[in-house]
């Protein structure tokens, strides 16, 4: 593969670090997002995608960092991957590069449902104590 290492960090909040994201990897480039997930808006991440060319990979921390959910995963890795642009996720030890075996294919489905979700919020959380009701006599 002759192409850059174009690295894509993101984190939730401006007071956050980005750089120990990607420490040690080497990379020709960084876009950098301070977005929550939840923000489709994520202009870097445009950027980036405006930027690679075939050849080169892109490389991100964990999966939940490029992607909001599943079908944005595989919607992201398939646009990459179908322009020759290898996505490589350190944490996973994953590289999608679009000649993807089933294997690659489930272990991405797998990282991505293990990935930790923020808990539901309701009102009636299982952690609140709910008032007993009088017992039927």
């Amino acid at each position: 593969m002759s192409g850059q290492r174009v690295g894509y960090l993101r984190v939730s909040s401006v007071d956050q670090n980005a750089a120990r994201q990607l420490e040690g990897s080497p990379l020709d480039r960084t876009f950098t997002d301070k977005a929550s997930g939840r923000d489709a808006k994520r202009p870097e991440l445009d950027a980036l995608r405006a930027y690679v060319r075939h050849g080169d990979t892109v490389v991100v921390h964990s999966m939940d960092r490029l992607a909001r959910n599943l079908d944005d995963l595989r919607r992201l890795v398939k646009e990459f991957t179908g322009r020759g642009v290898h996505v490589e996720f350190v944490k996973e030890q994953l590289v999608f590069s679009g000649e993807d075996s089933p294997m690659a294919t489930l272990l991405a489905r797998t990282a991505a449902a293990r990935s930790p979700s923020p808990p539901p919020r309701c009102k009636n959380s299982d952690n609140a104590r709910r008032p007993e009701r009088p017992r039927p006599t």
